[in-house]
């Protein structure tokens, strides 16, 4: 019998409460859909346990996730975004690498 998320998620510490408060819920407001798309994005192959935990680095770095606010990003706010190694990136590329 296959394993599913909804099986082993519950009891994780990481995945339990994502998977009992967001996974599978309808998205309520714009912030709440930009931050579940720039995760999904920042993902790319990685564990989603991963992006987990990282999660509130991407919110510091995203300004908590507000498009509005995002959107008025300028030069300088997307150079730091793309910066080779930014602090919320900090194990992906190694451990992707590999």
């Amino acid at each position: 019998m296959a394993t599913t998320y909804c099986d082993i998620a519950p009891t994780h510490e990481w995945h339990g409460p994502y998977h009992d408060t967001e996974y599978g819920f309808p998205l309520e407001d714009d912030a709440t859909l930009f931050e579940r798309l720039v995760l999904e994005i920042k993902q790319a192959g990685l564990p989603w346990l991963t992006i987990l935990k990282k999660r509130e680095a991407f919110r510091r770095a995203y300004d908590g996730f507000e498009p509005k606010v995002v959107a008025r990003y300028g030069a300088r706010e997307r150079r730091r975004l793309l910066k080779l190694r930014p602090p919320w990136s900090r194990g992906l590329r190694r451990r992707a690498a590999r």
